[in-house]
């Protein structure tokens, strides 16, 4: 009897989502031994046209990492959707934007100014940017075109199940593959992880006061956090309130605040919006002028609140003056 099929790709992401899979340990031999792993091109010598000559449906699970930056991620996102029974959306860049999703509060235009002419240490007398295609003694050659618009994998082809994180612990991948091996799958569309928020598991909420307010928020580098008290009581941002539980509490077990890699929950439509009504309301003043003080600390609110989320948010991006299509 065959192994069922399973691959792995990486789109637009920084590629922890891989080292998850490496992160595995011993156990990635247990994974080896009961899956066929037929696509994986970070880590096996796998090629495009090797997965175009599959069967539609041969494979039983792609994992997808990463958001969807340009025209060959979103051609892969396609063609993995038709050769596999099941696509998973692995890690927060595929399953909400994630960090290169903040590439929305711009345009390709803006990016590659920036990027190809603007930075100190770019020399480009020129102004040359990348093209997709260009002549060069009588050949063609051709680089993928770069969208103007971040998008979630979900944005672009039917995703089934999703696993959170930044990255995702290698627990829940463990769990994820063993679900799929076993057919004990819950309903499409299920976050794979769970559905409460990270504060119900925090070893530190005992220490949040009942009556919770904050007079001024500070930034970690600021204050020598407490390593037993709640962060929001020490006037330090932490997400956990809006995020998903499920990564372990690896920042607060570091002394550091949630940022909220895991995403919202199943109940929360818009996970920016949920952090921010939580974060207004433990502010201690009932004075306009003091609570836009007091908010003014917040750094970066889009970066802050939308970290790993923007391209999911109803917000999606920052609407430019000339925009085209993606």
């Amino acid at each position: 009897m065959s192994k069922p099929k399973v691959a792995f790709y990486w789109c637009a992401s920084c590629g922890g989502c891989e080292e998850a899979v490496v992160d595995l340990n011993e156990k990635i031999l247990d994974v080896a031994a009961a899956v066929d792993i037929v696509l994986w091109p970070v880590a096996l010598d796998f090629k495009r046209k090797d997965v175009e000559a599959m069967p539609d449906g041969s494979i039983a699970a792609a994992f997808i990492n990463g958001a969807i930056r340009n025209t060959e991620q979103e051609e892969m996102a396609h063609l993995l959707r038709r050769k596999a029974q099941l696509v998973i959306a692995f890690g927060a860049c595929s399953q909400l934007g994630g960090i290169p999703g903040l590439a929305n509060l711009s345009d390709r235009a803006g990016i590659f100014r920036t990027v190809y002419q603007e930075t100190a240490s770019t020399v480009n007398p020129d102004g040359v940017i990348p093209l997709t295609a260009c002549q060069d003694n009588g050949r063609t050659v051709t680089l993928p075109g770069f969208y103007n618009t971040v998008r979630t994998l979900e944005q672009v082809i039917a995703v089934d199940y999703s696993v959170p994180g930044c990255p995702p612990t290698p627990e829940l991948l463990a769990d994820a593959v063993q679900a799929l091996l076993s057919g004990n799958l819950p309903p499409k569309g299920t976050v794979l992880a769970p559905d409460h928020a990270l504060c119900e598991d925090c070893r530190r909420k005992d220490s949040r006061p009942e009556k919770l307010t904050v007079k001024e928020w500070k930034r970690p580098h600021q204050v020598l956090a407490d390593p037993e008290k709640c962060f929001l009581a020490q006037g330090l941002l932490c997400m956990g309130p809006a995020t998903r539980s499920g990564c372990g509490s690896r920042c607060e077990h570091g002394n550091m605040p949630c940022t909220g890699c895991f995403g919202p929950t199943s109940r929360v439509r818009d996970f920016g919006g949920k952090a921010l009504s939580g974060f207004a309301s433990i502010v201690d003043s009932n004075e306009e002028d003091e609570i836009a003080r007091i908010l003014e600390f917040i750094p970066d609110p889009v970066g802050t609140l939308y970290r790993y989320s923007l391209p999911a948010s109803p917000l999606r991006r920052k609407k430019m003056e000339v925009t085209t299509h993606a």
